[in-house]
């Protein structure tokens, strides 16, 4: 029996330690390899999935902060201008807190909820003797519907859908937004109720004589169409953005102005305060002690000063 020279067996172990070797390091590498992959995918997964968040967040964002669009047509701010015969005037830019229009009517301003129990309370005690001014061409009143009670009707933000539809009828139907506005307090629900579904606002408001473009009214109210323009408006004014007024902070609903001035509401709202306020506004942008230019028409006109406001013939 022969044995293997010393060198030949030494060589042997080392060729294989040198193939475990080799076949260990490849292992390895092919180990490193697989957990490159494992990370890159991860990576890549972890990628696709924070672009899709932030493609998601962004759309939202995009789509909360959309303007409103075109608000109605027949308003200027938020506003509808209401003058002679109850008739919608045109409107450029927004009311000039001074004065009138350059007819020498007076000018009132009125920013209403149509939910809002005082608001309610004003229109119940002045709606007639205001409507009296500007049917006559005595006075224009600039209405602008907004919606800061809109969390106070259970849920169904009725002043925003009630300011929407009023919102409708200047846009389809302006000549008849006056008595549509009349109507809306007739049918005034009572706040912290679910107020007037969309079946019963529809028919308050159609149900107003010679209103037109019903249809076209009927789906504005339906689909909501202003009640964007509604919260955008609602929030400019909140915020301090009042057209007609010099005020800077908004003193909340109703908010009345005659010429710009603002009427400080009484308890009770009474029409003979609102009168008086009325023509001491007009008063105080006349030049001369002529009789003021918001006479009201009676039906025999007279010479003297009782042709202002006040003298208007209670309805």
């Amino acid at each position: 029996m022969t044995n293997r020279p010393e060198g030949d067996a030494r060589a042997a172990r080392n060729e294989r330690r040198e193939a475990a070797r080799q076949r260990a390091q490849r292992a390895r590498t092919q180990q490193k390899r697989r957990q490159r992959g494992v990370r890159l995918g991860l990576q890549i997964g972890l990628g696709v999935v924070l672009v899709a968040a932030a493609t998601i967040v962004t759309l939202v964002l995009v789509d909360s902060v959309q303007p409103a669009g075109p608000g109605p047509a027949n308003t200027s701010q938020g506003g509808i201008t209401i003058g002679q015969d109850l008739k919608a005037v045109s409107t450029t830019g927004s009311p000039s807190p001074s004065a009138t229009d350059g007819s020498g009517a007076v000018r009132i301003t009125m920013y209403v909820d149509y939910l809002c129990p005082t608001c309610g309370q004003f229109e119940k005690a002045n709606g007639d003797y205001i409507e009296s001014l500007v049917d006559s061409g005595a006075a224009t009143v600039d209405i602008h519907p907004i919606a800061t009670l809109s969390n106070r009707s259970q849920g169904t933000k009725y002043s925003l859908r009630a300011a929407n539809a009023a919102a409708c009828v200047a846009d389809r139907s302006p000549n008849q937004f006056f008595a549509v506005h009349q109507a809306l307090f007739a049918e005034q629900p009572e706040q912290n109720t679910a107020g007037l579904t969309d079946a019963q606002l529809t028919k308050v408001v159609t149900g107003v004589d010679g209103l037109q473009q019903r249809s076209a009214i009927l789906k504005c109210i339906q689909d909501q169409t202003y009640s964007k323009w509604v919260d955008e408006r609602t929030s400019a004014v909140t915020g301090g953005e009042i057209p007609g007024s010099t005020l800077e902070e908004f003193p909340g609903v109703p908010l009345v102005l005659v010429n710009g001035q603002r009427y400080e509401l009484t308890s009770p709202i009474t029409n003979d305060d609102f009168r008086t306020f009325v023509v001491t506004a007009a008063g105080a942008t006349e030049p001369t002690p002529t009789p003021t230019p918001s006479a009201t028409p009676t039906a025999t006109p007279t010479p003297s000063a009782s042709s202002t406001p006040s003298a208007t013939p209670s309805s």
